[in-house]
């Protein structure tokens, strides 16, 4: 039986757990983007949101822009992430 580690504990990671994720993820640049659509993931990076922010936008249609669902998955499209931002 494991003995309780207090949540500050946990958070001061004092037994080595591993809290950050495995593996840096890369995004390519907005401008050179050559998808149709990005994963909400990429898309709330590019935008400085989370993606829970985005999901909510797309539950509730009141954001800037709005998603397209395929198979009951979000897709931010890339015309309108750029236009949103101002990219060229």
């Amino acid at each position: 039986m494991h003995p309780a580690i207090p949540v500050r504990a946990m958070f001061n990671n004092p037994e080595g757990y591993n809290m950050e994720p495995n593996e840096t993820k890369r995004y390519t640049a907005l401008v050179t983007e050559t998808r149709a659509a990005l994963p909400t993931d990429e898309a709330a990076h590019h935008l400085s949101r989370a993606p829970q922010t985005l999901r909510l936008w797309a539950c509730l249609e009141n954001g800037p822009l709005r998603p397209i669902r395929v198979h009951g998955r979000l897709a931010w499209p890339v015309a309108e992430l750029r236009r949103v931002l101002g990219v060229a």
